[in-house]
């Protein structure tokens, strides 16, 4: 029904087919070989929207503060929009020019050039975020968040200016988890919005998306 009905995506049949698979096999302990055997699925390949670099320039001409400067760091670093949104203090090298990125696709660190032009920018960004974190000291708020459960081993660790967010969110909430107020990372879906707007504004028909 999904697959010729509806005509849903590949990985939203292959989603439902898991979940129907676990249901059955992990809770009701029934076995059905015929549901093993059903077909899954193979993504079709679709050739990638790729802006020319008069476009990006339009892109950037359109969007403003830190939604510029995140953008032209996805740009100038081939960083995806988590990679950069998700960005730590520590990171960044401004004396070598050079970002490491954390547990990036497949779960690998890598290092990415950082461009002399977003230099001053990034670094201006960087006293936004020093003002932000010294209001979270002053109030004695808990930390950022930690990966891979951190809090437990360096439970002072996300209160230090190293671990904060390079694009950290201007109000804090709390987080839907551990019901913790704290400061996040600036919200993708807010980028998205602003990058849609600017292509809109640029008058570029593509499809293009940050990459996530």
């Amino acid at each position: 029904m999904m697959a010729v009905e509806r005509r849903v995506s590949t990985s939203t049949h292959r989603q439902a087919l898991s979940a129907l698979l676990f249901l059955y096999q992990k809770v009701f302990g029934v076995t059905l070989p015929w549901m093993d055997e059903l077909a899954r699925p193979v993504p079709k390949k679709r050739i990638p929207v790729v802006l020319t670099r008069s476009e990006v320039q339009a892109v950037l001409g359109k969007l403003e503060g830190t939604h510029k400067l995140l953008a032209s760091l996805l740009y100038g670093c081939g960083m995806r929009l988590m990679e950069g949104l998700r960005l730590r203090v520590k990171d960044v090298d401004f004396d070598r020019k050079v970002i490491i990125v954390r547990d990036g696709k497949g779960g690998k660190d890598r290092v990415v050039m950082l461009p002399q032009s977003i230099v001053p920018a990034l670094q201006d960004q960087f006293r936004q975020s020093h003002t932000l974190w010294a209001h979270d000291r002053a109030q004695q708020l808990p930390g950022v968040e930690m990966p891979h459960a951190l809090d437990a081993k360096y439970p002072k660790s996300g209160q230090t200016w190293a671990w904060h967010w390079v694009f950290a969110q201007a109000t804090v909430s709390t987080d839907p988890r551990s019901k913790t107020v704290r400061r996040h990372h600036a919200y993708d879906q807010t980028f998205q919005r602003a990058f849609k707007l600017a292509l809109q504004a640029a008058l570029i028909v593509k499809p293009a998306t940050p990459q996530w």
